[in-house]
């Protein structure tokens, strides 16, 4: 082949590839990172044929799925500081709302921040970092962001009588269906967030270099504050219990979540609902899970205008997308409502990542990638489920892996003090499970997830305790067979566990029972099980710590 044949071809094929690909002439995507608040993996794309998420479904159907994806702490604050550092609930010693991790623990560099570094621009709508004290009143600008972050004024509202009752006046209650033209501002928190999102594509399309957009929905956390035509998707003769409403067998005390702030709400209160368990009738659960459902079809809207505009603007190509929760939220299993568990319904997450190029073909010219889904009008359009992955994943995880598949390098691993460390990673980078689609999960691989709580038998404040008042923590691990729970002494000044104070100990056989009702930790059979599980937990807690205590002196300041 002639010389300048030869250079011509491998132009052309160099070219063709950054197009498939979906490179920008940087080299690195752009970053959509949509985070729904309260959302357990209740959506089409995982399985669930109650709810309506088209939207949703169909960036499933161009992306990597994660079916096993698990949040460190099922609590806002505490969970997104975590995956938004890379860095544990024990090294940014937030477990309430009520301290900044850059100056009660280290001045740790974040996801956005890392992204801003490198040349994105970098901006925030509506719920990314937990607002107050935990983000400095400032959203942790400008460390992380390059504008000033945008919350929708509607949400002044959100806590507020703006819930028609039955009585035709206004309550705060839980269920808060609403004609939207009769809302303060005639609007909605999370369509402000969109129409902010939309109008902030539109201005990064006008400028040099890649973006990173962070857009957090506020739904479906309570209370459903919601259009009340999204009721419709769901009449209430078709709605169903959990199938597993009672307390497990052998539940510890110290593992029960009473649903506080459920109990505050004004609907809730007139049920006169005995503390801590309960139940609440039945007719009023069917009603909180038909609105949770009504809330995660609205939430799917938002997402389908945000997704459908970033196509017409022609910035999809371009754009890695992904979408997770901070947390679950339990919908009467166990007796429980809300999230503050270990239970899968309360840590698993959905975690959804579209790479252009590597989890989706190249787009033919004139092609939408998303094209908006009505979810009022039923479609016939059949939608893959994506690439399903199985591995055991958490959303530390997500620092490496977004940083990786945009083009950037990924932080490097936490050595075991990690406290003077800024630019480090607790997690693991998942990019190797998009390059390697077919390999297949490693079975030891475990998830880690914690909650505290103030005494070991529920009282008004287990939900959220404030630092000060914790006296247990629940540490948990998450495998792929097994969910093993240890809750310990925890010392809210040193921050440090006494692995051999048990107060609690919980042992689910996910095979055989995979809500976790049947706690199986005094039974004979499984001790080599338990044994190992224990082991791993015992040492992974305990050395960590210990290491970490004497780190130039200080408390502990590292990861569990």
């Amino acid at each position: 082949m002639p010389s300048i044949i030869r250079t011509w071809f491998n132009v052309s094929v160099l070219i063709v590839t950054c197009f498939s690909l979906g490179v920008l002439s940087t080299g690195r995507l752009n970053v959509l990172f949509i985070i729904s608040d309260d959302l357990r993996p209740t959506i089409g794309c995982y399985g669930d044929h109650m709810v309506k998420s088209p939207n949703i479904d169909q960036l499933a159907s161009k992306s990597n799925v994660f079916h096993n994806a698990y949040a460190q702490q099922a609590v806002c604050g505490p969970s997104r500081t975590s995956f938004l550092t890379s860095r544990r609930p024990d090294t940014t010693r937030l477990y309430d709302f009520n301290s900044y991790w850059r100056v009660h623990a280290g001045n740790y560099t974040t996801l956005p921040q890392y992204f801003k570094s490198q040349g994105y621009t970098t901006m925030s709508v509506g719920k990314v970092f937990h607002p107050g004290i935990a983000s400095n009143h400032s959203d942790d600008y400008p460390y992380s962001w390059s504008i000033t972050p945008y919350h929708p004024p509607s949400f002044a509202y959100e806590k507020r009588k703006v819930c028609k009752g039955g009585d035709g006046k206004l309550h705060t209650n839980l269920l808060c269906a609403v004609n939207v033209s009769e809302m303060p501002l005639k609007t909605l928190p999370d369509m402000e967030n969109t129409e902010e999102a939309v109008r902030l594509l539109k201005s990064a399309k006008e400028t040099d270099g890649p973006f990173f957009l962070a857009v957090g929905y506020y739904k479906p956390h309570i209370p459903f504050r919601i259009p009340q035509e999204f009721l419709k998707l769901y009449p209430l003769e078709n709605m169903t219990l959990a199938p597993d409403p009672d307390v497990p067998r052998g539940l510890p005390p110290v593992a029960y979540n009473p649903w506080t702030d459920i109990r505050k709400r004004e609907d809730v209160q007139a049920l006169n609902v005995s503390f801590p368990y309960g139940p609440i009738p039945k007719e009023f659960q069917l009603r909180i899970r038909q609105h949770y459902f009504a809330a995660v079809s609205y939430v799917d809207a938002q997402v389908g205008r945000l997704l459908s505009a970033l196509d017409d603007l022609g910035l999809a190509k371009d754009t890695m997308v992904v979408f997770t929760s901070d947390h679950g939220w339990s919908l009467g299993e166990h007796g429980e409502w809300a999230k503050y568990s270990n239970f899968d319904v309360a840590t698993r997450v959905p975690l959804i990542v579209r790479v252009p190029g590597l989890t989706s073909a190249p787009q033919e010219l004139g092609e939408k990638a998303f094209p908006y889904i009505d979810v009022f009008r039923p479609s016939v359009r059949q939608l893959s489920l994506g690439r399903a992955v199985k591995d055991m994943v958490e959303l530390v995880d997500l620092f490496p892996m977004v940083s990786e598949l945009a083009g950037l390098k990924p932080p490097p691993p936490c050595p075991r003090s990690s406290f003077g460390v800024r630019l480090c990673t607790e997690g693991t980078s998942l990019a190797p499970s998009f390059h390697s689609p077919d390999r297949r999960p490693n079975s030891e691989d475990i998830a880690y997830s914690q909650y505290p709580r103030p005494s070991d038998t529920p009282r008004e404040d287990s939900d959220l305790p404030l630092l000060a008042d914790i006296r247990v923590m629940g540490y948990s691990i998450r495998s792929c067979d097994y969910r093993y729970t240890l809750w310990v002494t925890f010392d809210p000044a040193s921050f440090q566990a006494n692995m051999t104070d048990v107060h609690g100990q919980e042992l689910y056989l996910l095979q055989d029972d995979p809500g976790e009702d049947h706690n199986i930790y005094d039974d004979d059979e499984h001790g080599s099980v338990l044994r190992k599980l224990d082991g791993r937990l015992h040492w992974t807690i305990s050395l960590r710590q210990h290491l970490l205590y004497f780190n130039s002196g200080s408390k502990v300041k590292g990861m569990f």
